[in-house]
């Protein structure tokens, strides 16, 4: 099995940031184990629906982090929020109408939600956690 948790080389300097981040692989990996022991459908569903919730109120947070400080990288940015929350939205689809959570939905959670949220946070959300402290440290090169 493959281990989802926070660790250093996800950390992004930003301490709200960070903070999220670690609450949201905590969900990630809460609904990924429950797809693993073979929970059921509707205790998958409750899991997903708990990481999806804290999803949103993250995305939002960290965009309104970036307008504060009029950040450039902004519109790509949500796009890429956008599209991980369609990617939620279909595996939700996909819970209600099959038997539960298979082998191969968990091989597509790895890949769609916890391969793509880590490279997410390393390139994007680094980037802007260093943009937040350029403009609140101006001068310190």
């Amino acid at each position: 099995t493959m281990i989802i948790e926070f660790s250093d080389n996800l950390l992004t300097g930003n301490n709200t940031i960070d903070t999220q981040h670690r609450e949201l692989i905590g969900r990630i990996a809460a609904f990924v184990s429950s797809c693993e022991e073979g929970d059921g459908k509707m205790k998958a569903i409750k899991m997903l629906d708990y990481l999806a919730e804290y999803t949103e109120f993250h995305f939002s947070e960290e965009e309104k982090l970036q307008q504060e400080v009029s950040y450039p990288g902004f519109k790509e940015h949500k796009e890429k929020h956008e599209e991980f929350k369609r990617t939620v939205d279909v595996l939700h689809e996909f819970l209600e109408e099959s038997e539960g959570p298979t082998a191969a939905f968990v091989d597509q959670v790895k890949q769609q939600v916890v391969d793509w949220l880590f490279r997410h946070i390393e390139g994007f959300d680094r980037s802007v956690a260093e943009y937040i402290n350029y403009v609140n440290n101006p001068g310190r090169l």
